[in-house]
């Protein structure tokens, strides 16, 4: 009995050396992600300013070097990927949100899955990105744009809601495929019809009151000609 308790005694050692070393790491990307966050706020105030977009993207080489750490870790504890991954899995959700956003801000496409892996130099032989990460920062994504939406035709982007609205029917129509399972990404789901409703009722107002990428109303423009 007593050497089954003094082999419990090092696996828990074990174990809660291996979670302080993460959560050392995680507490760095959450700093990262935070500053990172800050900086593309900013879009929302402004016209998708190049400045802006090449200093948020300035710091994904640095997340670049955690998930590097993180990995580093959890190839010490073979199989143990899952057990582990708490740890990270809200930072991740965020991660993936704001590289997507940012891509979709500089290309107005969706990062695919693949590439968002490529992106933070991940292995997924060795440590992967979990697909349900990938799918609830796409969801976290969704929730973002309608905001943006309204502080872009604030300044004057009228051509926004409707750049907004493809890309959102899209991405709804995508995971409409899906077959949830996970309550959590079920709600988060369930939540992008209402982000593309708000979207959609921006676009209507838009076109109710024809106004242009100028700012100005059609008719008058036609009136004027």
């Amino acid at each position: 009995m007593e050497k089954q308790f003094e082999e419990f005694k090092q696996q828990l050692e074990d174990s809660g050396n291996v979670r302080e070393r993460l959560r050392i790491i995680v507490a760095d990307l959450d700093s990262v992600t935070r500053v990172m966050q800050a900086d593309l706020l900013q879009v929302h105030y402004s016209s998708r300013s190049p400045e802006i977009l090449k200093k948020a993207k300035s710091h994904i080489g640095k997340l670049k070097e955690l998930y590097g750490q993180l990995a580093e870790v959890i190839k010490g504890t073979p199989g143990q990927y899952y057990r582990y991954h708490d740890h990270w899995r809200n930072q991740t959700n965020t991660v993936v949100f704001l590289i997507v956003y940012l891509n979709w801000l500089e290309t107005g496409n969706l990062l695919s899955y693949a590439e968002t892996q490529d992106t933070l130099g991940l292995n997924p032989d060795e440590f992967g990105l979990d697909i349900e990460d990938y799918l609830i920062g796409l969801c976290n994504v969704s929730s973002e744009l309608p905001r943006y939406v309204v502080n872009q035709v604030t300044i004057g982007d009228y051509d926004c809601p409707k750049r907004v609205s493809k890309f959102l029917s899209d991405l709804y129509a995508a995971f409409r495929i899906l077959n949830l399972r996970n309550d959590f990404l079920r709600k988060r789901f369930d939540g992008m019809k209402y982000d593309l409703k708000k979207v959609e009722e921006v676009l209507y107002d838009v076109k109710i009151r024809k106004l242009d990428s100028s700012g100005s109303a059609i008719e008058t423009k036609q009136e004027a000609s």
